[in-house]
């Protein structure tokens, strides 16, 4: 069964955003936060962006969402 590695995604998401030459401050005015909490939170994969945040980002970074997201599969 497939299920997302959160820390994996993560730890992707801060090297694509870095990659593409993007701060913390510009993830959070994107986004719409007042703070940079919850993107840390997704660095560390204790939590994930929302579908729309996910949009957002991909849209932001110039990928899919499936380049975000790591995914494993586990045995049924």
């Amino acid at each position: 069964m497939p299920t997302i590695d959160m820390k994996a995604t993560g730890l992707n998401l801060k090297a694509i955003i870095k990659a593409k030459g993007y701060k913390i401050v510009d993830v959070q005015t994107r986004c719409g936060f007042s703070t940079p909490q919850a993107i840390f939170k997704w660095f560390r994969g204790d939590s994930m962006p929302t579908i729309d945040n996910m949009v957002i980002l991909a849209d932001m970074l110039g990928c899919t969402i499936d380049q975000i997201l790591i995914i494993t599969k586990t045995p049924a």
